[in-house]
């Protein structure tokens, strides 16, 4: 109990580095660091290798859009691997792949066979490492740290992937400079080997078995129910999108701007964009103190807002007198991300966590793959100036939206424990797994005076039964009884109908179904399941 108190700030909430106590967690935040400096090396390199090769502003762009393109491909499918298969060993294999890859571009570029296109197809190859294990490594956290430390979490790998761009960066153009693209490439694969080796000491807990692993296609369908019915996780998706659209100029840009504004080198662009990864470290020791003082809103337009100082920076100004813009822009990154990162892990229960995670790792990294193409095509057809400006402008809008669309409110706060209130239901046979579609009919009597409030009640009751495998609702009102009402739906097969009732209803489902029916006559209901059968024809 001394060391939780030790990690709290204030008696109420965990400090930022409460985390680093736990050695499991503290051993995968500093094999993370170190893959992500060698990731940022390698963007350094492989992008100042296509500005030597004189490539256009949009191929250099696309360094950036082919390392985060295949989460566009692969997001989904990836959080289902990570819902369905040991997250661990899913893990270590991707790693592994990884490596390979990596050491073979090292190889191909030391022996001076490697294009521009070459480049960005490797680039491809091991994004699609990234893509497959991104949603297994978010969902993984929860499973290391208590509920109260996410938060925290979310800001320390905000604090990695930041202090990472500030100091891989800076190494890799001193690399590139005295050694080469090859030498970056290989440090890269060797970055890989240090998670395998944290993944390999940790020896996670033994998970419960599930009712039955669930098919893949069901559960992909599953994951997507979720989502579509989940309206604070939208918002979150709504949120990141606005926000990391425009952002994603100022990086994919920055190494042209580097050349042809300010006439740097490899290592002064290294030093650009490690002013961003260094202001988003000065944002860790801010943020904590922000988040106390305003609300999550405020921060998101005020960070987007700062954001958009940084490409105007960028055209107007000259290199040393653009820093403080660019460390400003990475203390902006870093608390929009963690608040929304922290408020996707806090929103999310444990059996759709990856597969969620994955639409969000979708929607981030979409919004920046598709962002700097978007911004790399208009500087080579308008300019390179006239691109920054134009995404200074947007991410003013994406500040001003958030009056508009802000995050909904219980953000974070939602009670995610499996509820148990769910009553089992009574069998007369054994039905087996396969059998379905399950037809559910609940039967409420409810006052006349009470139907208006009960049937907005059913409005989130509704979103409860769609989110964890419920489809074809509906709620009929009786033409016989007047304060007779039946709520339908239907569930794909008995297991995923227990899956439902047992592992999927939570607390906050409980909650809503709860109040809709303390509107009924004595507050009850009554159950009814059907299994369907096949009819000759």
């Amino acid at each position: 109990m001394a060391t939780e108190a030790q990690g709290l700030v204030d008696g109420a909430r965990p400090s930022v580095w409460a985390p680093l106590r736990n050695r499991v967690y503290r051993n995968l935040f500093i094999a993370s660091f170190a893959s992500s400096i060698g990731t940022w090396m390698q963007s350094v390199a492989a992008q100042w290798f296509l500005v030597e090769k004189h490539s256009s502003d949009v191929i250099v762009a696309l360094v950036q859009t082919a390392s985060l393109g295949p989460t566009l491909l692969f997001g989904l499918f990836a959080g289902v691997l990570a819902d369905l298969f040991d997250r661990r060993r899913l893990l270590i294999f991707l790693q592994s792949y990884a490596v390979v890859v990596a050491l073979a571009l090292a190889v191909l570029t030391y022996l001076g066979r490697l294009s521009p296109t070459s480049l960005l197809m490797f680039t491809v190859a091991i994004g699609c490492a990234s893509a497959l294990a991104g949603p297994d490594w978010q969902a993984i956290q929860p499973e290391v740290v208590p509920r109260e430390q996410i938060p925290a979490v979310s800001m320390l790998g905000s604090v990695s992937g930041n202090a990472s761009r500030a100091i891989g960066p800076a190494i890799g153009g001193i690399v590139v400079a005295f050694a080469g693209p090859a030498a970056v490439f290989a440090l890269n694969a060797v970055s890989f080997a240090g998670i395998i080796v944290a993944l390999l000491v940790w020896r996670r807990p033994k998970q419960l078995a599930p009712i039955e692993r669930e098919h893949f296609g069901q559960a992909i369908i599953s994951g997507l129910l979720y989502v579509s019915n989940g309206p604070i996780f939208r918002r979150i998706l709504l949120r990141t999108a606005i926000f990391l659209f425009p952002a994603s100029a100022l990086l994919a840009l920055l190494p042209v701007a580097a050349a042809r504004t300010w006439h740097l080198g490899a290592g002064g662009y290294g030093v650009a964009l490690g002013a961003v990864g260094f202001g988003a470290i000065l944002g860790a020791v801010f943020a904590d103190p922000l988040r106390r003082r305003v609300s999550d809103n405020a921060l998101l337009a005020a960070s987007a807002a700062a954001y958009g100082l940084a490409p105007l920076a960028v055209v107007w100004l000259p290199f040393a007198a653009a820093i403080p813009a660019l460390m400003l822009s990475g203390m902006a990154w870093l608390i929009t991300l963690a608040t929304l990162n922290a408020a996707a892990q806090l929103t999310l229960p444990q059996w759709v966590r990856a597969r969620a995670l994955s639409v969000y790792l979708l929607v981030s990294t979409g919004a920046q793959a598709i962002g700097s193409y978007v911004w790399g095509a208009l500087a080579t057809q308008a300019g390179l100036d006239i691109a920054l400006l134009w995404s200074a402008v947007t991410l003013g809008a994406a500040a001003l939206s958030v009056v508009g669309l802000p995050l909904l409110p219980n953000t974070g706060r939602l009670n995610v424990e499996v509820s148990t209130a769910w009553p089992e239901p009574m069998l007369m046979f054994e039905p087996c797994p396969n059998d379905g579609p399950v037809l559910v009919a609940v039967r409420y009597r409810v006052p006349e005076e009470n139907q208006e409030d009960f049937v907005k009640a059913m409005s989130r009751v509704r979103r409860s039964r769609l989110r964890t495998g419920g489809h074809s609702w509906r709620l009929y009102h009786s033409v016989g009884q007047t304060d007779l009402l039946l709520e339908r739906f239907t569930v794909a097969s008995w297991s995923e109908f227990e899956r439902q009732r047992t592992e999927r209803w939570l607390g906050y489902d409980s909650e809503n179904f709860t109040k809709a029916v303390s509107y009924t006559v004595d507050h009850t209901r009554t159950d009814e399941y059907y299994l369907a059968k096949r009819v000759p024809r």
